[in-house]
């Protein structure tokens, strides 16, 4: 008996076709017309930030002037000097905020946790205006009573700005911080106890380091949205506390120009760099 062992025909085995499904294809048409329509106003005005005329109709060649001119304008150097004020000392006090609740939340159990735990994602779905006209109205109320009680005559300022970004930037720290908890070894914390470890030596040396990667990762997501904040800082505001946000507001009523459009792109840049590093730092795993 004996055995074909010869290659099967082309009949056999008929050649693949491709075919472009038409869903496929709309949705792939739909990603890249949404990203179009996401970016290319972003697109359009970094381009413009270099253009050497001042109106916005024409391009009339490449120039720096305008980027100059913004390094050298005092009221944006006041604007950026109240921002980078108020973004620092809000992140700061809400990383150890957000921080504290995440291991409150993630390791320990008392009655109402789970409504401080809704309480606490509050600023993370209100939306932003009703928090800024909840916290005009807490502010107003506190300063009334304030005045009443103790003869304080406060106002808006730097300081309600900047309680107000510490109460809407410590929720994001507290997620950030709990999605690194959710991973932590808690092996590592019972093997320095067995060996002699207080409970702060514990947690200097064994939880803090191996949560600092989520930890830089939240206060640098807390830093992009204080520093980008508009519609909380125009309600909290008082006279000269005008930060970056809200300069370029100011500029942009009355017209957008080459000065806006460079600030703007500078803004642009760092809160990408910040993002950036914040998902990096979140990616990040210690070996």
């Amino acid at each position: 008996m004996t055995v074909d062992v010869s290659m099967p025909s082309a009949l056999a085995y008929p050649k693949r076709r491709w075919r472009v499904s038409f869903g496929w294809l709309a949705l792939y048409l739909n990603v890249a017309l949404a990203f179009v329509f996401l970016y290319a106003p972003i697109v359009v005005m970094s381009i413009f930030s270099f253009n050497a005329s001042r109106q916005m109709q024409v391009w009339m060649g490449f120039t720096l002037d305008w980027y100059v001119r913004m390094l050298h304008d005092e009221r944006v150097r006041i604007a950026a000097q109240n921002s980078l004020i108020i973004a620092s000392v809000s992140t700061l006090v809400s990383t150890v905020i957000g921080t504290l609740a995440a291991m409150a939340l993630e390791r320990t159990r008392f009655r109402v946790k789970r409504l401080y735990e809704g309480a606490m994602y509050l600023p993370i779905i209100v939306p932003e205006i009703v928090m800024a006209i909840a916290l005009l109205v807490f502010f107003n109320l506190a300063f009334t009573w304030l005045d009443r009680l103790f003869g304080l005559q406060l106002k808006f300022g730097l300081g309600t700005i900047t309680i107000a970004h510490i109460a809407f930037s410590f929720p994001f720290v507290a997620v950030v911080v709990r999605a690194r908890l959710a991973d932590f070894d808690r092996t590592l914390e019972q093997a320095a106890q067995d060996l002699g470890a207080t409970d702060w030596q514990t947690f200097r040396y064994i939880t803090l380091p191996l949560l600092m990667p989520g930890i830089i990762a939240g206060a640098l997501l807390a830093f992009t949205l204080s520093i980008d904040d508009f519609v909380i800082t125009f309600f909290t505001a008082g006279v000269g506390s005008t930060t970056l946000p809200l300069e370029i507001y100011g500029r942009v009523r009355r017209g957008i120009t080459p000065d806006v459009n460079a600030l703007s792109t500078v803004m642009l840049l760092a809160s990408i760099v910040l993002v950036l590093g914040s998902l990096l730092l979140q990616r990040r795993r210690t070996a």
